[in-house]
């Protein structure tokens, strides 16, 4: 039974009354959107390993929720998406399409195009025009194949299949660049300003396409006169012409009304700026185009350089690409049928679509690439990357729908088409292409000076004088620790001699803003250093502010520079800093943030994400240096360090033995040299009787290294180590007589030992060694439960949240090749004698 619209209410009076609130707009339109993103979210979740653009998941979504798999249930769609709300959907979907169209001028940089060169203009006029002949092959296919296709139009159809063929969706591209870090590489270039010429040429290939639609009827019930195609066409061209003559001057004068300095742009030019999207839209709709070609105009007229294309991007692309974009991917999917697509001629027809789609656009890029003396694996790269589908794509096939030029069957194949495109992008790229880092040899950098002669530290003299610290925040709240920690570190008497690099971690994501702070910060597809401490970082970034307001204040030379990546690939751009820069040791903070209780309530810790635990984790097995991990429990808090009186900062050093409680002695020893500093350091001596004998740690890989502690595969000379630790205590005590306040402890229970000293309040800092190769004592206490096993189980110790600890911990691994591989143990041996050590064995 039909339903009449217009007698469909906005809101129900809530079902006390009896009414159905899915009988309503207003409540359907909620309960839909719920559905959508809720469907579209689990997708995205699903495919983020497979490091998918959210576009793929967003149009399963929607044919997941079309006909194609629950809208077989024809309960679930009468009282989902009954027929009469699709109008309100759609109308819905088409504003945040508008908007999202927008957004794509904002990106899209007309200076770029014309800064590309025949390089890029030569390779995206061969990936449209062989596809685009290819595409008007296959049309010729389908109106032989496929019933009812050759009811439309000869020359619609033509030029329909020919855009959908020879498309690429520039935003897509842009955040698969960005994710695999070739944004920035020449490769990367190169892709993004083919495919925004692509995008243009598209865009009026488009707009003719509707305009030959628009001209005649698909029905045959009547055919318009050709006269008003040219009238569409050239009112189109006197449209862009007026926006670029008229408009322009007046956004390029709003976005001057905005400077950098101002962190909050006025809601008069927001305004004003959206009103134009709509009023853009309205009057291409009106020309006869599409209202989508009006919002791209507007964008592209907007002035790119400054600061107020980022900031308008910041303040509407969430609510556009979050919240109404997957309407417009689920109205699709609703249309999108697959079982429309049947018998064998119309599945051989769809592999025939997808093979042709990718050999044209592929097949044009390679050739034409390797003319302009691209490398063969770059411009087959780049045959891949322009082969991207996906966003751009659909909404040139629902223009084609909706105009009648494309049937059920064929806009379902298309859209599988775009999928599967789309979908192979990504892990063909990363199989054919990685961009050489062009890094030197790994060198082993570490704090504690060379005691034997086999080792190859590789620093030159003044590399040994400066001390070069990278330090690296995710969050504002990680600065205070970070800072006080670093002035605890250097000397007074020899300012000059830090070098310090701030590196800001920045999650890459799927949103405007973000690949365009990718585009800024990046160079060749690694973190940028700008000349001036500003080039390479936002202004307005709260972290590096903090850095800088230090080194200014401190007399220190800082670094700053913002890491935009992917999490799971994070730990690269630190290590390629690292490596780089020569620096000594990586400073991270650890995943969890103290909280401190109010009057009543205990002090908490704050987990901010698995992922940062992982990449903390990946850094620490990477990394071409020593890597220190701060646990901050308030230790950025109080007063300035300069300030803290005669008593200063209290550090204890707990020191067991092995290469990484040495290098943690080192750094106490440096920490020693600063006047607002009191270092104590604390070695614990195994109780005679105790534990007789060495220990071997046995290997056990099949343990989870989330929850068990790992320790290297090296086998180390154990009266060489103990020979190292008592040199290095020997020089310490050496050199800080009256200084440091020394002493050994005999340890009875060494987990209530180290709690002790960690409960006692006595010490702001507590610096362990991560133990890889372990004493006998902390071989003991191998096959504890570990909470944060990356840590060691000292570390561990003394970072639980459930023990009373009040210091602050930092723990530190010692760089060194000979323990970069390490494995889970399952039970402690112990041996009467043995003059080397396995740990494991």
């Amino acid at each position: 039974m039909g339903v009449n619209i217009t007698s469909i209410s906005v809101s129900s009076n809530g079902v006390w009354q009896g009414d159905d609130p899915l009988n309503f707009a207003f409540p359907l339109l909620i309960v839909q959107t719920i559905l959508i993103l809720l469907v579209s979210r689990v997708l995205a979740l699903l495919f983020k390993p497979l490091r998918q653009p959210k576009v793929i998941a967003e149009i399963l979504g929607g044919i997941v929720l079309g006909p194609s798999v629950l809208g077989r249930y024809h309960a679930y769609m009468q009282h989902i998406f009954p027929s009469w709300s699709q109008t309100i959907l759609n109308t819905v979907a088409n504003i945040g399409l508008l908007f999202f169209l927008f957004l794509v001028g904002l990106e899209l940089d007309l200076n770029s195009i014309r800064r590309s060169g025949r390089r890029a203009v030569s390779i995206a006029i061969a990936g449209i025009s062989l596809p685009f002949v290819l595409g008007c092959g296959i049309a010729v296919l389908f109106r032989k194949v496929i019933a009812g296709a050759d009811k439309v139009g000869y020359t619609q159809l033509l030029v329909f299949m020919g855009v959908a063929l020879s498309i690429t969706a520039f935003p897509v591209l842009a955040r698969i660049l960005a994710e695999l870090k070739l944004l920035t590489t020449r490769i990367g270039q190169t892709a993004m300003a083919a495919a925004a010429i692509n995008d243009v040429v598209a865009w009026v290939l488009l707009a003719l396409a509707i305009a030959l639609a628009s001209s005649g009827s698909s029905s045959g019930a009547h055919h318009k006169s050709p006269i008003i195609t040219l009238w569409v066409l050239l009112s189109g061209l006197a449209y862009v012409i007026v926006m670029y003559v008229a408009v322009r001057p007046v956004m390029r004068w709003v976005a001057g009304k905005c400077p950098s300095e101002q962190d909050v742009l006025d809601e008069a030019y927001i305004v004003l700026t959206l009103g134009g999207v709509l009023v853009s839209g309205f009057f291409t709709d009106m020309i006869g185009i599409h209202s989508i070609f009006g919002a791209f105009v507007f964008g592209l007229i907007i002035p790119k350089n400054g600061d107020f294309a980022r900031r308008l991007i910041e303040r509407i692309e969430d609510f556009v690409m979050g919240l109404l974009l997957p309407l417009y991917f689920a109205s699709s999917g609703l249309n999108t049928n697959v079982a429309s697509i049947k018998g064998a001629a119309a599945w051989g027809l769809l592999f025939l679509v997808i093979a042709t789609a990718c050999v044209g656009k592929i097949t044009g890029t390679f050739v034409v690439a390797l003319l302009c003396k691209i490398p063969a694996r770059e411009s087959l790269t780049l045959g891949f990357l322009m082969n991207t589908k996906g966003l751009v794509e659909l909404i040139v096939l629902n223009i084609g729908k909706e105009k009648k030029v494309l049937n059920n069957e064929m806009f379902a194949i298309l859209v599988l088409m775009a999928l599967v495109t789309t979908f192979i992008t990504t892990p063909t790229v990363m199989a054919i292409y990685k961009p050489a880092r062009g890094l030197p040899e790994k060198t082993m950098r570490k704090l504690q000076p060379d005691q034997t002669k086999d080792d190859n530290v590789s620093t030159t003299g003044k590399e040994e004088e400066e001390l070069r610290l990278l330090a690296c925040a995710h969050q504002p709240c990680n600065a205070p620790g970070l800072i006080s920690l670093i002035e605890s570190i250097r000397s007074s008497s020899t300012k000059s001699k830090l070098r310090l690099y701030i590196m800001h971690l920045v999650e890459l994501t799927e949103r405007s803003s973000s690949i365009i702070m990718a585009q800024r910060l990046r160079r060749n597809g690694l973190p940028f250093f700008g000349s001036k401490p500003s080039d390479g970082a936002e202004v307005h970034d709260r972290v590096t502010a903090a850095f800088q307001t230090y080194g200014q204040l401190g007399r220190v030379n800082v670094r700053p520079v913002t890491a935009i990546s992917a999490l799971p690939t994070m730990h690269e751009d630190i290590c390629d800093v690292a490596e780089r820069k020569r620096v000594s040791m990586i400073i991270l903070p650890f995943h969890k943030l103290w909280r401190a209780g109010d009057d009543q309530g205990e002090p908490s810790m704050e987990n901010v994400g698995h992922e940062w635990r992982v990449v903390n984790r990946k850094v620490m097995k990477h990394a071409p240096c020593s890597v220190a991990v701060l646990v901050d429990r308030g230790f950025g808090s109080g007063d300035n360090i300069q300030e803290v009186g005669s008593q200063g900062r209290r550090v204890c050093v707990v020191f067991f033995g092995g290469p990484d409680d040495r290098e943690a002695l080192e750094l106490g020893s440096r920490m020693a040299e600063h006047p607002g500093v009191n270092v104590t350091v604390i070695r614990l001596i195994e109780r005679v009787g105790m534990g007789a004998g060495n220990v071997t740690l046995m290997p056990s890989p099949e343990k989870s290294v989330e929850s068990s502690y790992t320790f290297s595969i090296a086998v180390m000379n154990r009266q060489q180590e103990r020979s190292l630790d008592e040199l290095a205590l020997a020089e310490l005590r050496r050199r800080w007589e009256g200084t440091v306040d020394y002493k050994e402890k005999v340890v009875g229970n060494v987990v209530e030992d180290v709690l002790e000293i960690g409960r006692s309040g006595q010490y702001q800092l507590i610096v362990v060694g991560k133990g890889r190769f372990p004493s006998t004592m902390v071989a003991g206490l191998a096959e504890l439960q570990a909470e944060h096993a990356e840590l060691g189980p000292i570390g561990d110790i003394l970072t639980s949240s459930s023990r009373g600890i009040v210091s602050s911990v930092l723990v530190v691994q010692q760089h060194d090749l000979a323990h970069a591989q390490e494995t889970p143990v399952s039970k402690v041996v112990h041996l009467e004698d043995a003059d080397e050590m396995h740990s494991p064995v």
